[in-house]
């Protein structure tokens, strides 16, 4: 049986915390930021922790993170 690949999009957009939680970054910051508030895109910068229901699909793309 031949390793197992990790899924390289979801390696580069995850990374998992010391203890074994999944961090990942907020959407809506790339683009039309003139309309959002500074307050806003300040929150929108900032890691947060991936819901216990996702985890386990996402998980199962980074094998060996």
């Amino acid at each position: 049986m031949p390793k197992m690949k990790t899924h390289r999009g979801a390696a580069k957009r995850f990374k998992i915390t010391e203890s074994g939680k999944i961090k990942r970054a907020k959407a809506y910051k790339s683009h039309i930021l003139t309309k959002k508030s500074a307050k806003r895109k300040r929150e929108l910068a900032q890691l947060t922790l991936v819901d216990k229901s996702d985890s386990k699909r996402i998980r199962r793309l980074l094998h060996y993170l």
